[in-house]
């Protein structure tokens, strides 16, 4: 054979023979798109959890994926616009924050997998059609937000046994608050204690808020939403200063509330990967069941408390997992 043919051929075999498995992990970047309903700097550590998820099996953010973030911060009008622009994007995957991004998510595309970092209850807020079979293009983590949400009146009880009458401060514009409120209702009731809702849409309305709810009640359950946790030192601050005993959730409780009860977060983010890593896979949304929170951690504020006069049972203190000196 002539050389000239034989390294023609040669040459024409190696560039159409299909690359080695390193080289079309090199040439492949997944863009995936982050939608969420709150701003990021109530997000740090998940996100941080979410990306070190994505490294343990492979995807390191700058080489082999990238990931566009789009925040709502609180303004849940605005997900509609941003998820479209994720959309246009031709993301490979969307990640969404709260049940307000996955709503909109749900709503802006039905081809595009989405997985549910977090969020309340997927099958009463009409996200997913079960938690075995969630159908469609949609999966995540569930944590039973009204069933935990409504231990905190519990707790406040159990710190403050005459406690009549105590609120629930929410986001009247997240769609998962009504059933929240339910549940809370319905545990507070057994207690002999009544629930009033403490209404906030914008971060401007909280101290006038405050003063009026401190004629009315003891003590006060703040709910998880993206806009009280990207402001939980200014509620913190504010709930001290209305010499209001709360309970929240952990950044809550780090940012100077006075106690916690909740999902330990990053894990649920850390494992959110597990599921994109499968759909990048090419596993379907609708055949992975949605994960169900299984760690819960109890926190106490013991500065807060001692700035409130108060003064922790033992009960409590024996049972929490974190005690902030």
């Amino acid at each position: 054979m002539d050389r000239r043919v034989f390294v023609s051929t040669v040459a024409g075999a190696l560039l159409s023979a299909p690359l080695g498995a390193e080289g079309q992990q090199a040439r492949k970047v997944y863009r995936i798109g982050f939608l969420g309903g709150a701003s990021h700097s109530g997000y740090v550590a998940q996100i941080e959890a979410l990306r070190l998820g994505l490294q343990d099996h492979g995807y390191i953010e700058g080489r082999n994926v990238t990931i566009e973030y789009r925040w709502a911060e609180g303004k849940y009008d605005r997900l509609s616009a941003l998820t479209a622009e994720l959309v246009r994007l031709h993301v490979d995957i969307i990640i969404t924050q709260g049940t307000p991004a996955a709503l909109a998510a749900k709503q802006a595309t039905t081809t595009i997998p989405i997985v549910m970092a977090i969020v309340g209850n997927p099958v009463e807020t009409g996200i997913v059609a079960s938690l075995a079979r969630p159908g469609g293009n949609i999966t995540g983590s569930s944590f039973f937000w009204a069933e935990l949400t409504a231990k905190r009146p519990e707790l406040n009880k159990e710190l403050m046994p005459r406690l009549a009458r105590a609120g629930v401060l929410m986001n009247p514009d997240n769609p998962a608050m009504a059933s929240i409120f339910h549940a809370m209702e319905e545990r507070a009731q057994a207690l002999n204690v009544k629930l009033y809702p403490v209404n906030v849409r914008l971060v401007d309305e909280l101290s006038a808020v405050f003063t009026l709810a401190k004629a009315q009640i003891e003590a006060l359950t703040v709910v998880d939403d993206g806009l009280f946790l990207a402001n939980a030192r200014r509620i913190a601050e504010l709930a001290i200063r209305n010499r209001l005993p709360s309970i929240g959730f952990r950044e809550y409780c780090d940012a100077g509330g006075l106690l916690a009860y909740g999902v330990e977060f990053p894990h649920i983010w850390r494992q959110a990967a597990v599921l994109v890593d499968r759909i990048l896979k090419g596993t379907k949304p609708a055949d992975l069941p949605i994960q169900q929170a299984t760690r819960f951690e109890l926190i106490i504020n013991l500065k807060t408390a001692k700035a409130l006069g108060l003064t922790i049972p033992q009960s409590l203190l024996g049972r929490a997992d974190e005690v902030i000196q």
